[in-house]
């Protein structure tokens, strides 16, 4: 397939799924800003970048390795690698280019720690959470630890150090990612069927049990959004935000728990979405 230089360069923009990638750079940048008392703007733009390039070499990586699953699937047919937009060399070094000059701008440019961190999050992204998506539902527990490193990264990237801080951030992105995630996976069923993808934690699918279960989940976001508080990282004012952002969500699940439609979980999936970036501004907003 020829292609012009533009519609290369577009390709090139596509592979890093650009949207997704900038949810991550704002968990991460989050995480950092969190930490910081007084904020360098040079930095904190160096830093987003640098996750943002971290984040789209595992998505390369991921879509290297799924490139004849992504044929099979309506949604993902016109990626640049299943389309032939793209030769898989092209991305390979695409992707190998911007990985390690994120990695090495944290890893020099902040802490090593952090560097290590984004290093381990990337591998568990594109070369153990990628594959597991055919063998069954431990494919989101596995995807849920990159998915929760970004804002213990960022405190890290800004502190140099670890401690209940950062973990706390990442225990609430972690329990966030099942609800979250297997709202997709209810709304996605049929295409990712198509590609032999077993993501809902029910063996009979989108049915009550897998419903049980995400609600389980849901349920963990309750006291863990008040933890922040009790550590003097976050005013009380934005625990308050957040239990009443995790009730909402909740009871979307419960909804999903009556309803088990497509439309429900369609809700719950949007709900999800403006969940985590409104408690993470809440909390930015409200920190000591």
């Amino acid at each position: 397939m020829k292609i012009s230089f533009s519609q290369k360069m577009r390709a090139y923009f596509d592979l890093t799924k650009f949207r997704l990638s900038l949810t991550v750079v704002f968990s991460s940048c989050f995480g950092y800003g969190l930490y910081s008392t007084d904020i360098d703007a040079v930095s904190l733009l160096v830093f987003g970048l640098s996750a943002f390039c971290i984040t789209a070499a595992a998505n390369i990586i991921n879509q290297i390795k799924e490139i004849e699953l992504d044929k099979l699937m309506t949604r993902t047919a016109n990626r640049p690698l299943p389309s032939g937009r793209l030769r898989i060399s092209e991305a390979a070094i695409f992707g190998f280019l911007i990985g390690t000059l994120g990695l090495c701008t944290i890893a020099f440019r902040f802490n090593f720690s952090a560097g290590l961190l984004s290093l381990l999050s990337l591998i568990l992204y594109g070369f153990v959470y990628t594959p597991l998506k055919r063998v069954g539902p431990i494919a989101v527990a596995v995807g849920a630890l990159p998915g929760a490193f970004p804002p213990m990264i960022g405190w890290v990237a800004a502190s140099g150090h670890f401690g209940l801080e950062p973990g706390i951030l990442f225990a609430i992105q972690f329990f966030w990612q099942f609800p979250h995630f297997w709202a997709i996976a209810w709304v996605l069923d049929d295409d990712y069927k198509k590609a032999g993808f077993k993501l809902l934690p029910s063996k009979g699918g989108k049915d009550l049990n897998s419903a049980i279960q995400i609600m389980i989940y849901t349920l963990f976001l309750l006291p863990l959004c008040w933890v922040p508080y009790y550590l003097q990282m976050t005013r009380i004012d934005s625990a308050v935000v957040a239990m009443l952002c995790g009730i909402l969500f909740l009871a979307q699940t419960l909804f999903l728990m009556k309803e088990r439609t497509k439309k429900a979980a369609m809700g719950l999936m949007f709900g999800s979405f403006l969940y985590l970036p409104i408690v993470q501004i809440a909390y930015l907003m409200n920190k000591f």
